[in-house]
C-alpha cells in the first residue's frame, strides 16, 4: 500500500504532458503483454495487473489535474 502512495504522488508530480507519455508507454506495453498471452509466451502474469492498474492510476491523476483547471 505504502509503495503505491508513494507511486501515486510521483505521478501527481508530473506535467500533464510528462502523464500523457506515461500513459502511451503504459498502453503499448499492455498490447504488448496482450500478444504475449495470446501467444502463450508470457510467464508472468502479473505483470498484466501491475499496468493495468497504473493505467488506471495515470488516467485518474490526468482527470484530477483537467479538474483542477477548470
Amino acid at each position: 500500500m505504502k509503495a503505491n502512495k508513494q507511486r501515486t504522488a510521483e505521478l501527481k508530480a508530473k506535467s500533464a504532458a510528462d502523464l500523457q507519455t506515461e500513459l502511451l508507454s503504459l498502453t503499448k506495453a499492455q498490447f504488448g503483454m496482450r500478444m504475449q498471452v495470446a501467444t502463450q509466451q508470457m510467464t508472468n502474469t502479473s505483470e498484466f495487473r501491475k499496468v493495468r492498474r497504473d493505467i488506471a492510476r495515470v488516467k485518474t491523476v490526468l482527470t484530477e489535474k483537467k479538474g483542477a483547471q477548470k
